[in-house]
């Protein structure tokens, strides 16, 4: 009997790393936010940022790397390293972020014609800065987010 619950035991955690972050990329998320979050470094000013938005609580600024012709980033400015890690009282500045995002789009004349709001969270998504943000993209026909193989 406990030769039959071990086996089944040890089958339930080793089916568990099938869902897990691989060892290189839990690495790389420790070790990134043992440094600090580069979004922190913005809103400190120890870097600079084309800044198009800012309050007590968000900052939007354009990234290094757009990816549409109008790409801003929306950031709370309390470190949040994933959706992960949200709690009851991230609420508000989590619903800031999108009236931002409506307001921004607005501005840069995307309202109507469309825009994508994405949030990228751990490594099957590609996050790499471990620090919460929306990605505001539009400005052209932005294509199906993933390739629809399902």
């Amino acid at each position: 009997m406990y030769k039959t619950s071990f086996v089944y035991l040890m089958a339930f955690v080793f089916s568990l790393t099938a869902f897990c972050q691989s060892t290189e990329y839990q690495q790389k998320k420790e070790r990134k936010i043992a440094d600090g979050s580069v979004f922190t470094k913005i809103i400190n000013r120890e870097l600079p940022a084309t800044i198009e938005y800012e309050d007590e609580d968000v900052i939007a600024f354009v990234p290094n790397r757009l990816q549409a012709p109008i790409h801003l980033l929306i950031v709370p400015k309390k470190e949040i390293y994933t959706i992960n890690d949200i709690t009851e009282e991230d609420t508000l500045v989590l619903g800031k972020l999108f009236l931002i995002a409506k307001k921004l789009a607005k501005e840069k004349g995307i309202s109507e014609t469309g825009y994508r709001l994405s949030m990228n969270i751990n490594e099957d998504a590609g996050q790499s800065v471990f620090h919460l943000h929306m990605h505001l993209l539009g400005g052209k026909k932005l294509g199906p987010m993933v390739t629809q193989d399902y």
